[in-house]
């Protein structure tokens, strides 16, 4: 088929397909665009479909030294403090926030009634684990409610740490608070997937467990086939065929980024097939509280920021794809003091002992520093994501990236002038590459109103909101 001299098209939920499996595509030209050269169509330029807004909302605990997050004055100019530095190529995408609050975390312990509540912005009710309360639902859910049926997954929750129970007693609380971001409803938490092997199984596996359930058959066999191993083998091996035939079809422009995309399957893949290698007859250290301050030694499949990495490429992937619009992501769990000594040069200790300063310069410098590592994972994730075009924008154009704590200083536990980053221009309707200084106390909620506007989630008023904050 000569596509230069005719308008082929394919619908925008086109899937690879082979052995039972499937594979979603990202945005081709051939989707909406005229094949030749990618220009619009003149007859078809009102009805050219955009790519959707993405959300993720990214968590990291034990808050941040300001004087090295926070740009200092009210200049709306984004000048990016010391632990925000690694992002600065991509200023002109980031929205940067002073003054954000969250009044019913002022109330309980000083972390778990601070990060359980990061979403929702509602009280959190002291409890030993029986009758688990955050208020209400977290904006993740609220999207995956009113748009999840858009996309196969409504939305997808990944994390690091293994879910931790029991009482902290020391304070009164359930651990379970600090091991959650997502809530369905006020007592519900979503389970996050901590294990990249099976995240990718259920990014890439869930419409073949639909179908099959749509069979009544199981879907154990479909699943299977996408783990690398399998008898089947890897999900790209699968799909290999349908995608030469595809590939054949289209322009040249979209067959450079269908290779592309598939390249980046691939490596994934890899990545994950040697992080799942390692034996589980050799020894492991125990996750248990109290024994945080044992950390894998670097480039073992248990390496901390290539697990990090690989599961903000599969949030990457699952944006690409459609398969998802939303997302969540916990670096930690709350209370984690994970020891970055072999990941960040100088640091020594764990994060949440760096975090009680105590004004102490050494202690200071190293916690900093471990902010300034977590800018960096998102640094990573933001360089990714502008290099996947969509239309005449890029993936990071059509996304928002919320990157935050529960609270600002670790050594205070003070949730006014919460550390939060936007990233991302939703579309084109952020007014990016600016810092955003609230009166303080402005409701961390009213960012979230305006983030469920771009959504397509139209409320009046969430959490403890007083009004919008206007971000165009």
């Amino acid at each position: 088929m000569n596509l230069t001299l005719n308008k082929w098209r394919i619908p925008r939920r086109t899937f690879l397909k082979g052995a039972g499996a499937s594979l979603g595509l990202p945005f081709l030209n051939a989707m909406g665009l005229d094949a030749a050269g990618g220009k619009k169509s003149a007859q078809l330029e009102s009805s050219v479909p955009q790519a959707p807004t993405r959300m993720a909302c990214i968590y990291f605990p034990n808050g941040v030294w300001e004087k090295d997050w926070h740009p200092s004055g009210n200049s709306p100019a984004l000048e990016l403090p010391w632990s925000l530095e690694p992002l600065s190529y991509y200023r002109d995408s980031l929205t940067v926030f002073s003054g954000l609050d969250k009044k019913h975390s002022h109330q309980g312990d000083g972390h778990y009634a601070k990060t359980a509540n990061f979403l929702t912005g509602l009280p959190v009710r002291k409890t030993t684990g029986k009758d688990l309360s955050v208020g209400g639902i977290s904006i993740d859910q609220l999207c995956a409610q009113e748009i999840g049926n858009r996309t196969p997954l409504p939305s997808m929750e990944l994390g690091i740490d293994p879910v931790i129970s029991g009482i902290d007693t020391n304070v009164g609380f359930t651990r379970l608070y600090g091991s959650y971001i997502s809530w369905r409803s006020e007592s519900v938490p979503v389970a996050r997937e901590i294990n990249p092997q099976r995240a990718y199984e259920r990014l890439y596996g869930i419409i073949q467990a639909q179908a099959a359930h749509r069979r009544g058959e199981g879907a154990t066999d479909s699943q299977s086939a996408l783990g690398s191993g399998s008898a089947h083998g890897p999900l790209l091996d699968i799909v290999l065929e349908d995608a030469n035939r595809l590939r054949g079809r289209l322009g040249r422009d979209d067959q450079f980024k269908l290779d592309e995309y598939l390249d980046s399957v691939r490596e994934v893949e890899k990545r994950i097939d040697f992080f799942s290698k390692q034996d589980p007859r050799e020894w492991q250290p125990d996750t248990s509280p109290g024994l945080g301050e044992i950390a894998p030694p670097k480039g073992a499949p248990g390496d901390h920021e290539e697990h990090v990495r690989l599961m903000l490429d599969l949030i990457i992937l699952a944006f690409w794809t459609d398969s998802t619009r939303i997302s969540t992501f916990m670096f930690a769990n709350d209370v984690s003091n994970k020891n970055f000594s072999e990941l960040i040069p100088g640091v020594k200790g764990g994060h949440h002992s760096l975090s009680h300063h105590q004004n102490k310069d050494e202690a200071i410098a190293q916690y900093s520093a471990i902010n300034r590592w977590h800018s960096r994972q998102l640094a990573y994730m933001l360089r990714r994501m502008s290099t996947i075009p969509e239309g005449e924008r890029t993936l990071l154009d059509n996304s928002m990236i919320l990157f935050g704590s529960s609270f600002s200083d670790g050594n205070r536990h003070d949730p006014s002038n919460l550390p939060i980053v936007l990233a991302g221009k939703a579309g084109g309707t952020i007014r990016s590459g600016r810092h955003v200084n609230c009166p303080d106390p402005t409701p961390l909620c009213n960012l979230y109103v305006s983030m469920l506007d771009r959504m397509g989630v139209h409320v009046d008023a969430f959490g403890d909101s007083t009004q919008p904050i206007s971000l165009s």
